[in-house]
């Protein structure tokens, strides 16, 4: 394969999906021609359009795609495209066709990277050392896995001697990558479709960790085993890097940030134990790489978070309403703890889109447990993403929710929801979920403004 920086043309195949639309950006900031095609219009593909790349929604090969010459144009697809006619198209004239983590691989070969990886906490960690990577002014580049509500983009281009980038593994695709200094966060059963079972997936992980060069830094949460050396981080329990003595003061989260037998007190607008964590290991690594704490201190204090994330808004007629891209048994305890800790008495209402036949049917019993902590539910169809219904029988939303235990609950379609939960009586409202959930945000925000 030729080196990226001689190709001209950069075709995307699925270029609406996260990552891939942090490559796109990637590759148009580089003054090169990018272009490509997604099934849906959405928010993210408009903004990509907005800002100059070529976007097509029907899967043809049209006279753009037909006018690409071969010996100059890179095309890049993401593993969650199983048949298209435009990707048979370039296959069947002899363009180099790679994955999306392949590409980003090679990225990451030429710069000092930075790679963040685990289940859950990735997307917040990634973006976070991005801010304070910005705040300190290093010659970064980030491609993230959410929208930085800071930079209000999943890319961010200030440089390119370091590479913030999110170690996705599903598919395995973080194997891919060439990390100088990593990250795990958490090491928890998903994506089961691919590993089969909870052992192969630390596995993977493992071999992830083994990528880090000796003389570079590992950063494990505490607890979880990865089979080299490595420094450890936590929250309430002392590591080579913790946080703990975590309160509320006037709205700010506090916390202090122990290292080396040193005491720094930190201060941001971040609600969630889960998130300090985070925090904590992203104060390690740009610690690691010579960031001063005046420095720091301001990036944390300033970072607003990722859209998605935990997202909240107060109305003036006393409503809250928080929406969360959890799609994890893991990540809804988080999320739903958190509405509870800081709002023990108020009436929450969930509306929750299940993510994936396989992962609804893999973790059943944990998705009930996590949305029996809600005062009602409405549960929403299954998202099905990249799987076809008929190869999961029986798995539906309505099999679901008879595992919860709540009296108020009931099964909708997406496109009924809104008119639904306009009838119900909450204090919070919590929208929930990683499919198309997210085109219920606008509506309402108007409605409760």
């Amino acid at each position: 394969m030729k080196i990226l920086n001689t190709y001209q043309n950069f075709y995307f195949v699925g270029i609406g999906g996260i990552g891939m639309s942090a490559l796109a950006r990637y590759f148009h900031a580089s003054g090169k021609n990018v272009l490509g095609y997604d099934k849906t219009n959405t928010k993210l593909t408009q903004a990509l359009i907005s800002e100059g790349i070529d976007v097509v929604f029907e899967d043809i090969a049209d006279e753009k795609i037909a006018s690409l010459q071969k010996a100059d144009t890179l095309v890049i697809y993401t593993p969650a495209i199983k048949k298209l006619g435009i990707l048979d198209y370039f296959n069947e004239n002899g363009f180099e066709v790679l994955k999306r983590a392949k590409v980003l691989g090679l990225i990451t070969e030429n710069t000092n990277c930075i790679a963040i990886a685990g289940t859950h906490g990735k997307t917040t960690t990634s973006t976070l050392v991005s801010h304070l990577c910005k705040e300190a002014d290093l010659p970064f580049s980030c491609f993230l896995g959410g929208i930085s509500e800071n930079f209000k983009s999943n890319f961010l281009y200030n440089g390119s001697q370091y590479s913030v980038v999110e170690a996705d593994e599903y598919d395995r695709s973080f194997l891919n990558l060439s990390p100088d200094w990593a990250v795990i966060t958490s090491t928890d059963a998903d994506h089961l479709d691919i590993y089969g079972d909870k052992n192969t997936i630390e596995q993977g992980f493992r071999e992830f960790a083994a990528l880090v060069p000796q003389d570079k830094q590992l950063f494990v949460r505490k607890g979880i085993e990865i089979g080299r050396p490595h420094l450890t981080y936590a929250v309430n329990e002392e590591a080579n890097y913790y946080s703990d003595n975590l309160r509320i003061v006037d709205g700010w989260m506090q916390f202090d940030f122990h290292y080396n037998g040193q005491k720094e007190k930190f201060s941001w607008l971040i609600p969630g134990t889960h998130n300090v964590e985070n925090a904590t290991v992203a104060i390690a690594i740009l610690h690691h790489l010579g960031v001063d704490f005046e420095t720091l201190k301001k990036g944390i204090s300033s970072f607003k978070g990722i859209k998605r994330r935990y997202t909240k808004h107060f109305f003036d007629n006393g409503k809250i309403y928080i929406d969360d891209y959890a799609h994890h048994p893991t990540e809804l305890n988080a999320v739903i703890d958190s509405v509870r800790t800081f709002n023990p008495d108020k009436k929450l209402l969930v509306v929750f889109q299940p993510h994936l036949f396989s992962r609804t049917k893999d973790f059943a019993d944990g998705f009930a447990e996590s949305l029996s902590k809600s005062d009602e539910l409405i549960l929403l169809d299954i998202y099905p993403a990249r799987e076809l219904q008929e190869n999961f029988e029986g798995i539906t939303s309505d099999w679901l929710l008879e595992k919860v235990t709540l009296d108020k609950k009931e099964v909708s379609t997406l496109g009924e929801a809104f008119n639904k939960l306009k009838e119900k009586d909450f204090d919070i409202l919590l929208t929930v979920g990683a499919g198309n959930i997210d085109t219920l945000y606008d509506p309402i925000c108007e409605w409760l403004s």
